[in-house]
């Protein structure tokens, strides 16, 4: 195995220093890049999807959960596997508490290609109370292209979708696969994939932040059982 160099204090503190910069450099041009995610135009959802869960039937306007936005985890699972991705029960195991996205007017889902069933074992194995939703026999998998088809076959493939609801619309905003979720998990990770953002007012594009009449960014954060509604 090669370790990195042994140095004294100082040259530790003159390389960080070094480091920094580049640092404070890649966090201007990630905050520039999500400042032009929200940016990106929308797309109305039309499609009547089904889904399954544990109430029973429900549409995508009822996965928002009366909240203004929905990030959902495309979760592999095809419907002949007896369990889910491993990767992808890896991403779901870093997802915080869910009371922080709640408190931004955000909604967090799976949704899996396997029936509810096969779902509802794996999850209690897992230990997960978050929203896990079946869309088995629905179109929703092919329109957002998880599954992907190639050659004919239709081959398993990870990925988190942005929406925005507008009263009963509801607009797709973002989607990325794969290697695109590298670093995500965290409750600001997937706020600054949404057409909302962190709702700071420091963001760009202004107005986002007061939408809820809410304070903005930090001051916002509360302990996890001290969010109202």
């Amino acid at each position: 195995m090669s370790l990195p160099e042994i140095v004294s204090r100082g040259e530790w503190r003159a390389a960080r220093a070094e480091l920094l910069l580049k640092e404070k450099a890649a966090t201007r041009a990630r905050d520039a890049l999500n400042a032009e995610r929200r940016g990106l135009p929308m797309v109305e959802v039309d499609e009547e999807y089904v889904f399954e869960g544990g109430d029973g039937k429900a549409t995508l306007l009822d996965l928002f959960e009366d909240r203004r936005q929905l990030v959902v985890y495309h979760f592999m699972f095809a419907p002949e596997w007896d369990a889910g991705c491993r990767s992808c029960s890896g991403f779901l195991d870093q997802i915080g508490h869910l009371a922080h996205l709640h408190a931004r007017d955000t909604s967090f889902a799976a949704v899996s290609r396997a029936p509810y069933p096969k779902i509802l074992p794996f999850k209690a194995r897992m230990g997960w109370t978050l929203p896990w939703y079946s869309s088995y026999g629905s179109g929703f998998n092919r329109d957002f292209e998880v599954p992907l088809a190639q050659e004919g076959e239709l081959v398993e493939r990870t990925g988190l979708s942005c929406f925005l609801r507008d009263r009963e619309r509801v607009f797709h905003t973002y989607t990325t696969y794969e290697r695109g979720l590298d670093g995500l998990g965290s409750t600001a990770s997937l706020l600054d994939l949404t057409a909302l953002g962190r709702q700071g007012e420091w963001e760009e594009p202004k107005g986002r932040a007061s939408a809820f009449g809410a304070p903005a960014g930090s001051e916002r954060v509360r302990y996890h059982d001290e969010y109202e509604g």
